[in-house]
């Protein structure tokens, strides 16, 4: 009988403790400040640049239809390296309204191949070349394989007028040399800017190392 009386005792006691843990109020924690006092709170570099970013753009109103046709347009280049073309949008900048590099493909000549066409067999090009040789001429290969195999290389130019003389004196021994321009495609790069207002005298020489860059009037896009 003890026994039975005591194990409903223990038992109340525990329905009673858990009923206290599970319904009692809590007093709720204060939630500690995220700096000390007189200390300014920190903020991220996005949240300022998005906020500057808000402001500058109710700051200005976009240009109408009417402001547009009125901008002088101008197109800058080519510039062969995004560097020189970089350097010229700096100088550029503060005269323009606004602009932007632009990126295209050119054929470019890249020097000047003077040879004499390939042989109908080895044996032909190697007597043209002994007879190249009994003449005094030194400068020159045959080609061995590939695309120009029994071709004989009278040598390369950057200039056009040096690949022409070559030409000319394997001419005078009674052959008969050709001239081939060699070309690339290379990327070359543009400057498209609107003025912010009248166009200096002085605009092109503003920008140092220009190069064969000419300044153009263009369409407004």
């Amino acid at each position: 009988m003890f026994i039975r009386v005591l194990f409903m005792l223990l038992l109340a006691l525990n329905i009673g403790g858990a009923s206290w843990l599970l319904f009692a109020n809590r007093p709720q924690s204060e939630e500690a400040p995220a700096t000390d006092p007189g200390v300014p709170r920190l903020e991220l570099l996005a949240e300022r640049d998005n906020a500057e970013g808000d402001h500058a753009e109710l700051a200005s109103a976009p240009e109408s239809p009417a402001d547009l046709l009125n901008d002088q347009c101008r197109r800058y280049g080519p510039f062969q390296t995004q560097a020189d073309t970089r350097a010229a949008m700096n100088a550029l900048t503060p005269l323009t309204k606004r602009i932007r590099m632009r990126e295209e493909h050119a054929t470019q000549t890249r020097g000047y191949w003077v040879y004499l066409p390939a042989m109908p067999s080895r044996e032909q090009a190697l007597a043209t070349a002994r007879t190249l040789s009994a003449k005094g001429v030194r400068d020159y290969y045959v080609v061995t394989a590939g695309d120009q195999q029994n071709t004989i290389s009278l040598g390369l130019f950057r200039d056009q007028g040096n690949a022409e003389r070559r030409r000319a004196e394997i001419a005078g021994l009674g052959l008969n040399p050709k001239v081939n321009a060699r070309t690339e495609d290379l990327p070359v790069y543009w400057l498209d800017f609107a003025l912010a207002g009248t166009e200096p005298d002085d605009l092109a020489s503003r920008v140092a190392n220009a190069g064969e860059a000419r300044m153009q009037v263009a369409k407004c896009e």
